[in-house]
């Protein structure tokens, strides 16, 4: 992971769906303690990273997004 951009689920939308205290971890704090280049939009805002083949979204509204940059990716491996 370390040096790797990424991005997940954020701590503000883990607060804002009430999860703080249900959730064994905080995914952001972990990417970065793990020293990932951890980067976020706006909360529950579609938002995606590429780092060569490591494609990763930050929320549920990311997914389409993220599954086009999968298929970009798969069509430039042709």
């Amino acid at each position: 992971m370390k040096g790797r951009k990424v991005t997940g689920f954020t701590n503000e939308e883990e607060e804002a769906v009430g999860l703080t205290d249900v959730v064994p971890f905080l995914l952001e704090d972990v990417l970065k303690q793990q020293g990932g280049d951890f980067s976020k939009d706006s909360v529950f805002e579609p938002y995606v990273v590429q780092d060569g083949l490591l494609i990763t979204g930050q929320n549920p509204p990311s997914s389409e997004p993220a599954a086009e940059k999968l298929l970009e990716a798969l069509a430039s491996m042709q």
